[in-house]
């Protein structure tokens, strides 16, 4: 499989899981310090427009801000840099996420706001947890008046509004759950 290359200006969904489906997080302190490393190894190369993170697996969704060749380095060292870290905590070795990290790239406005939902609403979708409420995802900081990763005026402008936002999710989340009932 050909990975998609990363190019400045297109928006893409990253997302990688622990090898063999094993936990990348074995804690909270884990989700914050990955975060902490996105920040530091990625907020010049990319903006935040949606990501959560769960016990096996995450989710972003970013715009590339830089050229291909530093950006893919950049998420080489912030995986790399991570991957050490947990090892270290955890007393393991060898990979800790799978091969590399997925990337697709986003084609349109609706597939980007759709997506932005998804992954917002992932909390609900593998474990039932409310969305609205979950620390390690971008919901609550894009709502919020203080964001610490994410481009929440953009986000806002791009559903028309923080109101629109937050009704887009609570749509979605109600129809999801009809879907789950009729399973």
């Amino acid at each position: 499989m050909k990975l998609e290359t990363l190019e400045k200006d297109h928006f893409y969904h990253i997302y990688n899981r622990g090898i063999n489906r094993s936990n990348i997080f074995s804690n909270d302190e884990n989700k914050r310090y990955f975060l902490q490393l996105y920040h530091k190894y990625l907020s010049p190369e990319v903006s935040t427009f949606a990501y959560c993170l769960l016990q096996n697996h995450f989710h972003m969704v970013v715009r590339v801000e830089t050229d291909t060749k530093q950006v893919t380095q950049s998420f080489s060292n912030f995986f790399n840099s991570y991957a050490k870290a947990f090892n270290k905590a955890e007393n393991r070795t060898g990979s800790l996420f799978e091969k590399h990290f997925k990337r697709i790239k986003v084609d349109n406005e609706k597939h980007l706001k759709q997506l932005i939902i998804y992954v917002n609403l992932n909390p609900e979708i593998h474990f039932g947890k409310a969305f609205k409420t979950y620390t390690f995802s971008s919901f609550r900081e894009t709502v919020s008046d203080d964001p610490k990763i994410v481009k929440n005026e953009e986000i806002s402008a791009l559903f028309g509004g923080k109101e629109n936002f937050q009704k887009a999710h609570e749509n979605r989340s109600i129809s999801l759950s009809e879907e789950l009932t009729l399973e």
